[in-house]
């Protein structure tokens, strides 16, 4: 599994990671930072993390996503510090040998990391920027 929090994701490494002659099913979801929030203009994101438990914390999300799912190979990237909009702030990768294992394991993962991962980011408006809480 390739686990990691970095400064700049770097999608080509993502994909070299998950594919595989095994896998017949690629899945990716990449989250990035969109331009308004709340009715304003988003003009940056800053993203902080715990990052022994944020760590920690996907590799256990990871080992789960395993137990539940036959795939070939898993990636968790997120990243952290100031972030403009367009720019990929989260990949959630899986291969498997077939497609409804990635879908579900990618969906499982982003859903969890969203509500169970030490990540937070503060919007920065044209107005004023505020902390939000990364677990709903």
């Amino acid at each position: 599994m390739l686990i990691k929090l970095v400064e700049h994701i770097d999608l080509n490494e993502a994909y070299a990671y998950l594919h595989s002659a095994e896998a017949g099913a690629v899945n990716f979801f990449i989250g990035t930072v969109r331009n308004h929030s709340k009715g304003k203009e988003v003009i940056r994101l800053d993203f902080e993390a715990y990052d022994a438990m944020a760590i920690r914390q996907m590799e256990h999300l990871a080992n789960e996503a395993y137990s539940k799912w036959p795939l070939v190979n898993l990636a968790i990237i997120h990243a952290v510090g100031a972030k403009d909009p367009g720019t990929p702030v989260v990949v959630i990768g899986v291969s498997s040998a077939h497609r409804d294992a990635s879908f579900e394991a990618c969906r499982f993962l982003i859903d969890e990391l969203k509500k169970t991962v030490p990540i937070w980011k503060k919007e920065f408006y044209e107005d004023n920027s505020v902390w939000v809480n990364a677990h709903p």
